[in-house]
């Protein structure tokens, strides 16, 4: 009787494709990341991809495998950012108006530890007001989309009896949104200026007083 022939370790199959794609999936990210940093330091429009490749370790032609153009990549990189907060912040709906303005100071919690991503959205909201911009479009439909979020969760709040019912829920949520961007700005310019999280929960709570239903 010969010897058995010995049992050759064989690799899971498909287990080369996951490695390659999770290689993929990883520098896709770090040109990501390093797009926030150059958006952030020059804007958009100062900003190369030649730069951001060679800040990734990558050629030009590398990093246009993973986005087709800088337009693409601001893009990417403005929904990754969005997708994030809606994710971490945003996935259940608030069971009062309380609760949301709490989820609001959470989010500004979040972003203390992410001032690149502040610094980008600071510049690119400045440059984005040209109509040509390409994220000119991108901003003015997030805003509203913010906007209406924000207005109908105080229409709610009114009708359960939370909010008096004499309040302009769009006035307050534009006010909401531009007290909170811009003591952003303050922030991303001067970090040491201001405990951000905290000035905006004194906003929102002396806010939140002036709009509450009477009781009784």
């Amino acid at each position: 009787m010969g010897r058995m022939p010995e049992k050759k370790e064989s690799t899971p199959r498909g287990s080369a494709g996951r490695g390659s794609y999770a290689v993929g999936d990883a520098r896709r990210q770090k040109i990501l990341d390093t797009a926030v940093d150059h958006f952030g330091r020059w804007g958009f429009h100062a900003s190369s991809l030649a730069r951001i490749a060679n800040d990734c370790g990558i050629t030009q032609g590398g990093l246009l495998h993973h986005f087709r153009s800088k337009e693409d990549l601001l893009l990417s990189v403005l929904g990754q950012s969005e997708q994030h907060d809606v994710e971490r912040l945003f996935s259940v709906e608030p069971e009062s108006y309380a609760a949301y303005l709490e989820t609001l100071v959470a989010l500004i919690e979040e972003n203390t530890r992410r001032p690149g991503i502040v610094r980008m959205y600071n510049v690119l909201v400045g440059e984005s007001g040209n109509v040509g911009h390409p994220a000119h479009q991108y901003f003015k439909e997030r805003y509203a989309r913010v906007l209406r979020h924000t207005v109908e969760l105080l229409e709610e709040a009114v009708r359960r009896g939370e909010l008096r019912a004499d309040i302009d829920c769009r006035a307050v949520g534009q006010e909401h949104l531009a007290v909170m961007d811009g003591l952003q700005i303050q922030w991303a310019l001067d970090p040491e200026s201001m405990d951000m999280p905290a000035r905006v929960r004194s906003f929102l709570e002396r806010r939140y007083a002036e709009m509450v239903a009477p009781r009784g």
